[in-house]
């Protein structure tokens, strides 16, 4: 019969590279650990690994087994944290994923009066995943996921919070500064810096260079808001960014947002989460927050 520790066995050998570093993660002998395998091969009447000298290689009927030790594992762990947490009287935790860099700053203004509301629900925010942010939801790594790139899927729902537009913040002193807007062409001799994300997840490139044929003189990443914004104040370069962070900003450094084409690049962040989940009430509640603390309103 399949069992827990056989998907533990199958994943952790695949991490650790070898049967005796995965017996070790496990605590058990590499002798149980070997036993406990050849018996479940014996019982579904297939190999999971060749034995190739010291190396162990995943068979078609092992990578099935992987893959579904990745779905599962993270569910039964989510599980068991949750049924503890309801031991020691507490309600659980919210764990957050984002996919939207710049809007960390609006996340905290959320988390605390929520924290305070709910004195005994936890929350967590995760800004990597092993599969991506749908992938985390499917994986049970997070319970919601704040991005402005929702996919249709079955079993996740994704609810509007806010709208946006997305602005090139430059220095006050730089040229387009004095311009009502930016054009592909404008950038072509500019420093772009951006979060460090997929080119192709990037709307600067996707929805604006990219159709034009532009390229940026120099792509440089940094990971955080502050130290972006410092770079663009001192003329180092020039990012993209949504038009009520740059105004933010303005307010205390020499930064300004100028359009990004005639049309701008409207957009709009969501909250995903897996549709069974709607009805715990602590999420419901953050949802209800985040959808009330529209950072338009908080000029």
């Amino acid at each position: 019969m399949l069992e827990r520790i056989h998907l533990s066995i199958v994943q952790e050998v695949e991490k650790q590279g070898s049967l005796t570093a995965a017996a070790e993660v496990l605590c058990l002998t590499q002798s149980a650990l070997s036993h406990s395998m050849r018996k479940l091969e014996k019982q579904l009447g297939t190999d999971i690994w060749l034995r190739e000298g010291r190396q162990l290689r995943l068979t078609q009927a092992g990578q099935y087994l992987l893959a579904v030790a990745s779905r599962v594992l993270p569910q039964l762990d989510m599980a068991e944290d949750r049924l503890h947490q309801y031991a020691q009287g507490e309600r659980g935790a919210l764990r957050i994923g984002m996919e939207c860099h710049p809007c960390y700053q609006w996340l905290l203004k959320i988390v605390s009066p929520y924290l305070a509301a709910w004195p005994d629900v936890d929350v967590d925010v995760k800004q990597k995943f092993q599969f991506g942010g749908i992938g985390a939801l499917f994986g049970y790594e997070i319970d919601l996921l704040v991005t402005p790139d929702p996919l249709d899927k079955p079993g996740i729902v994704f609810l509007p919070v806010f709208d946006y537009e997305q602005v090139l913040a430059v220095s006050g002193d730089h040229p387009l500064a004095r311009r009502r807007q930016a054009e592909p062409a404008d950038l072509s001799g500019e420093t772009l810096i951006t979060y460090p994300v997929a080119i192709d997840r990037l709307d600067i490139f996707s929805q604006f260079l990219a159709p034009a044929r532009i390229a940026p003189r120099r792509h440089k990443t940094i990971e955080t808001t502050d130290i972006m914004m410092q770079m663009v104040a001192s003329g180092r370069g020039v990012t993209a960014l949504p038009r009520w962070l740059v105004e933010e900003y303005a307010g205390k450094m020499n930064v300004r947002p100028v359009r990004l084409g005639a049309r701008g690049i409207p957009k709009q962040i969501h909250l995903g989460a897996r549709q069974a989940d709607l009805r715990t009430d602590y999420l419901q509640a953050f949802i209800a927050m985040a959808q009330k603390a529209n950072p338009l309103s908080r000029k």
